[in-house]
């Protein structure tokens, strides 16, 4: 078993449709502990209805506030690519990325569709945009999508744009007992919870589908793998990575995908 304090891995399928209250079949959560296989969390009361992510947000709050640590992995990116801070003349800091990012998308708002705040009509989104050319390191190496590239298969813009002021709600909420790698530092505290960026492309091909949707697939393959790596102590590598100085400090700012 790895050193590393957690009991519980949750990995979760994200997804940036509609709005925050509004329920979505593509928004998965997995949760693997012991030596099961990793089980799908539903909503409670009614097991048969979908994740919203504000419920999300809050089940998640209510997870890592007072329970032992735990690792979730969320695929979504953390972060903007370098280009996007010097376009808009931001600090290289991650923390004044996000406050700056919740001001103009304010996606987390009732009534508030990440098309709205893109489109002008809510929110001063159209003030902070990017170009579909721009890529984050860690996506240039993952082959992963741009974090503005909407309107095609696979991407994880809308998501990304709906995502993050739920990282700085949890952030608010939770203090020091969460820690949002790598941001917060690649040495993960031994009494904190982490939240990292994944990408369920690196490993879906190592697990059967099976039953599982997509989406159900694609946070199943997260929880099993993360809990893998955690038994395994691989888990401890990822989380301090072998990355010279340069590299790093641009992942200090754009983030970084974990196992990568």
């Amino acid at each position: 078993m790895s050193a590393l304090p957690f009991t519980r891995v949750i990995g979760i399928d994200y997804s940036g449709a509609a709005t925050a209250d509004d329920p979505l079949p593509g928004i998965r959560v997995y949760l693997a502990q012991s030596d099961a296989p990793p089980c799908e969390v539903r909503p409670a009361p009614n097991p048969r209805h979908h994740w919203t992510r504000r419920r999300l947000a809050h089940w998640l709050l209510e997870q890592l506030r007072d329970a032992p640590p735990a690792l979730v992995g969320i695929d979504h990116a953390f972060s903007f690519p370098l280009a996007y801070f010097q376009a808009h003349r931001l600090p290289l800091c991650w923390h004044a990325f996000l406050a700056d990012f919740c001001d103009h998308w304010q996606t987390d708002a009732l009534g508030v569709r990440v098309e709205d705040v893109r489109r002008g009509r809510v929110g001063r989104g159209v003030l902070r945009t990017g170009d579909a050319r721009w890529r984050r390191l860690t996506d240039r190496r993952t082959g992963a999508k741009s974090v503005f590239h909407f309107d095609v298969t696979g991407s994880v813009a809308k998501s990304t744009h709906a995502g993050l002021p739920w990282l700085r709600f949890l952030r608010e909420q939770l203090g020091a007992r969460v820690h949002i790698w790598p941001f917060d530092g690649w040495r993960v505290p031994e009494d904190a919870s982490v939240i990292a960026e994944v990408y369920p492309s690196l490993w879906r091909a190592r697990f059967p589908r099976e039953a599982r949707s997509a989406d159900q697939h694609d946070a199943f393959v997260v929880a099993a793998r993360l809990w893998q790596a955690l038994r395994s102590g691989e888990l401890q590598a990822w989380l301090e990575p072998s990355l010279d100085a340069e590299t790093r400090a641009l992942a200090d700012v754009e983030g970084w995908i974990l196992g990568t």
